[in-house]
């Protein structure tokens, strides 16, 4: 299994890791927001030398990558340093990607502090940063030596970051069963009642999991995984050039929406789950602020995509709920309806 711990003591844990790994010297990477409310939950870090970073995925730059690296190098760290990487998925991907390429590489520790984070960030061995306007454009697959999980630091979040996290926790319900699907969409994520989301939280991971264990670099059944991603990063590329940036799990949810439409009309998605998911993701997500005018420049984005092939562009879809189809394309025509039903509902 992959190097997951679920905990309600994540500085214990973190203790007992370190107190296992030789290291010559500690650093430990937190945006503004993580060094404010999730470091003091972690006593004791006397110890490391911190780094911090603007918060933020527009902070996900090599002009932080290489603030990173400076750090690191003035800090004396060595290929036998231990980063710990605390915080939300910019920090993990790019605190990941950091650890990964300094001195060729040395140890790092995920301790995702938000939902997103947790069920998608930090589990699974990608990092990297954005580029060129692009999201996640240049990255390596490197796995963290631990990853924990304390649900402790959701309680740290507000409305919209926690729905953020719970799309990809839709997503990977849709690729797995119809009793995961069904449980997540009788729920709405609120730090008032974080209770049902422990358990939720731990099957939801561990699909990822299992994929990611079957193909840990994306050769095949990983694809899966990319589900709503292809229109979704599109659309979270979009807002960050129109200067309105949104979070990465409102631009998966509009993706799935596409994304299941298309299933819908190229591999027989059945119409009433694809209803129910669009109802759910309309209610709680909202809609993208885009316009007919702007379907050509999503189309283009789209085609900026590391999952395609040539001149094609790939999309993972379902003939139904747990039942994948990998690989598939789409028409010019097809993708821009996928966009209206996003927009209009109909």
């Amino acid at each position: 299994m992959l190097p997951i711990i679920f905990t309600d003591n994540a500085a214990r844990q973190l203790g007992s890791i370190i107190a296992a790994t030789p290291h010559d010297s500690l650093f430990i990477l937190c945006d503004e927001n993580t060094a404010r409310l999730c470091l003091p939950k972690i006593p004791d870090t006397q110890a490391f030398k911190l780094i911090t970073i603007p918060s933020g995925d527009t902070s996900k730059t090599l002009q932080s990558l290489t603030h990173v690296w400076q750090q690191l190098q003035e800090g004396g760290a060595t290929r036998h340093s231990l980063l710990v990487n605390l915080g939300g998925g910019m920090v993990t991907d790019l605190g990941g990607f950091a650890a990964s390429t300094f001195k060729r590489g040395i140890t790092f520790i995920n301790i995702p502090t938000t939902l997103l984070a947790m069920v998608d960030a930090s589990v699974g061995g990608k990092t990297g940063i954005n580029f060129g306007g692009l999201k996640n454009e240049v990255g390596v697959f490197s796995n963290a030596q631990q990853v924990i999980i304390d649900t402790q630091f959701l309680s740290t979040l507000d409305r919209e970051n926690l729905l953020s996290g719970y799309a990809e926790m839709i997503k990977h319900a849709l690729i797995n069963s119809v009793d995961e699907w069904a449980e997540l969409l009788c729920y709405v994520p609120d730090s008032s009642n974080l209770a049902p989301l422990g358990p939720m939280l731990k099957t939801n991971i561990q699909v990822k999991e299992r994929i990611v264990e079957a193909d840990p670099h994306e050769q095949g059944l990983r694809k899966a995984l990319n589900l709503g991603h292809t229109v979704g990063h599109a659309l979270e590329s979009f807002a960050m050039a129109a200067g309105r940036p949104v979070l990465h799990g409102y631009a998966v949810a509009w993706g799935l929406v596409c994304e299941l439409y298309l299933s819908a009309i190229k591999t027989g998605f059945p119409t009433t789950p694809l209803r129910q998911t669009a109802a759910y993701i309309r209610l709680h997500y909202g809609q993208p602020a885009i316009e007919c005018k702007h379907y050509d420049q999503l189309l283009e984005l789209m085609t900026h995509d590391k999952k395609n092939t040539g001149s094609s562009i790939n999309f993972t879809l379902l003939a139904d709920i747990g039942s994948l189809r990998l690989n598939q394309t789409a028409t010019r025509d097809e993708i821009f309806e996928a966009l209206d039903f996003l927009r209009d509902g109909c």
